[in-house]
This record gives C-alpha cells, sequence and structure tokens, in this order.
C-alpha cells in the first residue's frame, strides 16, 4: 500500500483554477455504506489540520485497503493556511479544519460543499516530562520566569488559547508563537520552552514525551470539527467516500481513540 504526504505549497496556483459549488452529505454513515472495495480506483486529494496527522493517516490507510489501487494523499498543516492555499486554486478534494471559523473561509467563497462536524478537541496545558518550571495550573504560565509557547492567534488552536486565557482573566505573553499545534508541542518536547498550550490530542500523540495538564477553562475552548467535499472536486466520487469514512462508526472509533470527543 502506498501512503504519500503532499509538501506544503510554496507558490499560489494559477487563478484560472476556479472551484464552484458542489455539496457534502452532513450525516455519518456506518462504514458498511461504503462502496465495494476495488470500486473508483484512483488518486483522492485531503488537505487537514495538523492535530488530525495520526487519525487521518490511519483513516488512509484503511480507505487505501478497501480502494485497491486508490493512494490517499494528505497535506497537513495549519487550517489557516489550507484554507488561503485552497483559496489560491489548489487541487484539494477535501479539507478537514480544525475550526468552524477556518471552513467558513472556504465555504463563504463558495469553494466547498456544506460541511459536517465530525469530532471536537480540548486544550492541555503541555509541559517536559520533568516539568522543570513546575507548571501546576494555567495561572503558572503568567510568570515572566515561564516560557511558553503558543500558536499564532489566526490558527484554531491559537484562537482557542485566547479563548481560554480570556475566560480565566489571565494574560500569558508567549516566547514563541507557532504556525500549528505540531510546531508548537515540538518547542515542549525539545525543551526550548516550559510550556505550552496545545490539543490534548496532540499530547496523547507524543507517546509520553510531554505531560498534559487539565485546567477548567478550557471547557470554554472547544474547538469544532469541520470536514468538506470541494467544489469540482477532481476526484468527487472518491471525496464523498473519504468523508462518508470520516462520518462513520469506524472513523468515529478512529478519533476517540485518539482523544478527540464526538460532536
Amino acid at each position: 500500500m502506498v501512503f504519500r504526504r503532499l509538501s506544503r505549497w510554496a507558490v499560489a496556483l494559477p487563478a484560472v483554477l476556479v472551484l464552484g459549488l458542489s455539496g457534502c452529505g452532513s450525516g455519518g454513515p456506518d462504514a458498511s455504506t461504503a462502496p465495494a472495495a476495488g470500486a473508483g480506483a484512483g488518486e483522492v486529494t485531503v488537505f487537514a489540520a495538523a492535530s488530525l496527522t495520526g487519525t487521518f493517516t490511519e483513516l488512509g490507510r484503511t480507505f487505501e485497503a478497501a480502494h485497491p489501487g486508490t493512494t490517499v494523499k494528505f497535506n497537513f498543516g495549519s487550517s489557516a493556511t489550507l484554507a488561503q492555499q485552497i483559496a489560491q486554486g489548489a487541487p484539494v478534494d477535501v479539507f478537514a479544519a480544525a475550526s468552524p471559523a477556518t471552513m467558513k473561509t472556504v465555504t463563504d467563497a463558495s469553494l466547498a460543499g456544506a460541511p459536517a462536524t465530525f469530532a471536537r478537541n480540548t486544550l492541555q496545558i503541555a509541559v517536559p516530562k520533568d516539568n522543570p518550571a513546575k507548571v501546576d495550573d494555567l495561572a503558572d504560565l503568567t510568570d515572566a520566569k515561564v516560557k511558553v509557547a503558543l500558536c499564532a492567534e489566526q490558527v484554531p488552536c491559537g484562537a482557542a488559547a485566547v479563548k481560554a486565557l480570556d475566560a480565566a482573566g489571565l494574560k500569558v505573553t508567549p516566547v514563541t508563537l507557532e504556525q500549528d499545534v505540531k510546531a508548537t508541542l515540538t518547542k515542549v518536547e525539545l525543551g526550548e520552552v516550559d510550556a505550552a498550550l496545545v490539543y490534548r490530542t496532540d499530547v496523547i500523540a507524543s507517546a509520553g514525551k510531554v505531560t498534559g495538564i487539565g485546567f477548567p477553562e478550557a471547557d470554554k475552548a472547544i474547538n469544532d470539527y469541520p470536514i468538506a467535499t470541494l467544489a469540482k472536486a477532481p476526484a468527487g466520487d472518491l471525496a464523498e467516500q473519504f468523508v462518508d469514512l470520516v462520518l462513520s462508526q469506524q472513523g468515529r472509533d478512529v478519533l476517540t481513540k485518539a482523544g478527540f470527543e464526538a460532536p
């Protein structure tokens, strides 16, 4: 089975690649409703939030196994960056974002059908295993001696962090602002910062490299994850079938195992 990951688009694609409007079912069909194995062989391109790297990679392999000859190509990154690439004309079949606001920039431009929410995610404080700064709660991040990494505010994990800190009435001055949650978590894994606000799922995916600390205000900043097929997707049928897999019970099981919550 072949699995490849797209590199990030370095330049804007020609404006002549204009996308029209098409619909996407918003229900959650069971995997048993998927087409028979081998149907629709080809290639499907999926742009997905960085926090979906592990789960969508697994679902991509499942999809390929059920559709011999089909390859799922992924581009994982900041939802905001991916949405910009779609607006610039990137040939994409499916977009899965880490927030409704990011998806809205695509649907408002009539570049995708109606999205369906397939998962939810919450923030945690990630600290190195030895927790050198002795961080216990959100208030500790306001200490000037504690080096903190946050996602940039324009990306979903950064917007969620702003909501959580506002809910707690706290102001944190980060030493770095990263463009996606994986880059933010990496700062903790490498010991370059004492703490970061990242998704619970990314703490779980770190395989013990960091420790996650929950905090009450995270409930004020829960992110819903929407998915949609792109208008005039190059592989329209395959795109709909991949979305069906994500929305199915099989897809939900993979997401739940990784720490996502059901919508």
